[in-house]
């Protein structure tokens, strides 16, 4: 079923989320043009090398993406996202994700996600241009 109509609530857009579901991804904090969440690395997430696969954690960044740029009761979803991968991560590692607008239009919005480890080290830095929707 396609929705029409934005979310006012991030943790009820976070619970729709199949994928956020899926990789155990956490809401920790959300305001206006914002959020904090979390995702833990397991062993279904790995590589072939044994580290955190680039999708896993392009997951989070993209899911942090949406709830930063739907925070602002304007439905938005994504025209483009980056992502640079800055260091390794391994299995256990608790990564968090945190998302802020940029800049916003009437009908685009610029986000920057950083993501870091549980030492604080960036582990991955994203950014994402969201369409804001009329609907």
């Amino acid at each position: 079923m396609f929705r029409e109509e934005p979310y006012t609530d991030m943790q009820e857009l976070l619970s729709k989320d199949r994928i956020a579901s899926l990789f155990g991804v956490r809401m920790l904090e959300w305001g206006p043009g914002r959020c904090r969440l979390e995702m833990v690395v397991e062993e279904r997430m790995l590589n072939a090398y044994g580290s955190c696969h680039g999708s896993a954690i392009f997951a989070l960044a993209d899911i942090a993406f949406a709830v930063c740029c739907n925070s602002g009761g304007v439905k938005s979803v994504a025209l483009s996202m980056n992502i640079n991968y800055r260091r390794p991560v391994k299995q256990g590692d608790r990564l968090i994700a945190e998302a802020k607008e940029e800049s916003s239009g009437s009908t685009t919005a610029l986000c920057r996600v950083r993501i870091t480890n549980a030492e604080g080290k960036v582990v991955a830095l994203a950014d994402g241009l969201a369409y804001r929707t009329r609907a």
